[in-house]
């Protein structure tokens, strides 16, 4: 996501927690920061993407966790009016609570998730799901248009992420009933490639099917995304769902299998390692 706006001519300054993921970045003419602060200072626009709340609340309130001013945040980098696009997957209500902490500030936000994995992030075109004043997302859009290929709105601030979460769910079924379907046709004894060649243009073909089929049938799982973050991702959907008396019964018995899975180690595989739980 960032080549790729360094490439579109944005000015760019990067902060990663382990320093090295910046050096590609450095090498294409981002300058590095050595904290959220930093790379906020004199910035018109902070784009954040971490992996979790916490992450997130850490990076722009109280990155600085051992010290008392709390000066690293990249909160005491931006400027009033600036704006923060949260890329990030969390809870709506965190988003929520990191707008209003901002707004005390005038700095603007919006959340926007994005959604069409690794594939996606390099090509340029991710779903970008997005929440917050319809202003603000148009000052965003031509950024956002460097990184994905479809930006909707969904409403005020907290909408992209009830989005993501709708997509998470999907993403759960649609992962699970492919690596359902593979270990039936190899006790079966057909071709796996042939019955995805087959099927991936008719009414079972997916995203999933056509992207991640291959790793599944090699057993083979590089990132991706990580399990351990869809099962995050999952417990905000399932925690939405519970808000609105709902059940959500295939969500629930992926989380279940993503638990297993966890347990047993592989939480740091691609999403779809979930095949390995018919095998185990």
């Amino acid at each position: 996501m960032a080549l790729n706006l360094l490439q579109a001519g944005y000015a760019l300054t990067v902060f990663n927690r382990t320093a090295s993921r910046c050096a590609p970045l450095k090498e294409a003419g981002a300058h590095v920061a050595a904290s959220p602060a930093e790379a906020a200072r004199n910035a018109e626009v902070l784009l954040l993407c971490v992996s979790d709340d916490r992450a997130a609340k850490a990076a722009l309130l109280d990155f600085c966790t051992d010290c008392t001013d709390l000066r690293d945040a990249a909160l005491h980098g931006l400027s009033p009016g600036s704006l923060v696009i949260d890329c990030s997957t969390i809870a709506p209500a965190t988003s929520r609570r990191l707008a209003a902490a901002l707004a005390e500030k005038q700095i603007h936000y919006l959340d926007a998730p994005v959604t069409g994995g690794t594939e996606g992030a390099k090509a340029g075109t991710l779903s970008v799901l997005v929440g917050g004043e319809t202003d603000q997302l148009e000052r965003a859009r031509p950024l956002l248009q460097v990184l994905g290929s479809s930006i909707t709105h969904f409403g005020p601030v907290g909408a992209g992420q009830e989005a993501k979460a709708v997509n998470q769910v999907l993403v759960a079924g649609s992962y699970a009933a492919v690596a359902e379907a593979l270990i039936l046709a190899e006790r079966l004894g057909l071709n796996r490639e042939q019955v995805v060649e087959a099927l991936k243009g008719g009414a079972a073909g997916s995203w999933a099917l056509e992207h991640r089929s291959e790793r599944m049938i090699n057993d083979h799982y590089p990132l991706g995304f990580k399990l351990a973050l869809h099962r995050k991702d999952l417990g905000i959907a399932l925690e939405a769902a519970a808000a609105q008396q709902l059940e959500l019964p295939v969500t629930e018995q992926v989380a279940a299998m993503e638990d297993a899975l966890l347990a047993s180690g592989h939480g740091d595989l691609d999403v779809s390692a979930l095949a390995r739980w018919f095998r185990s």
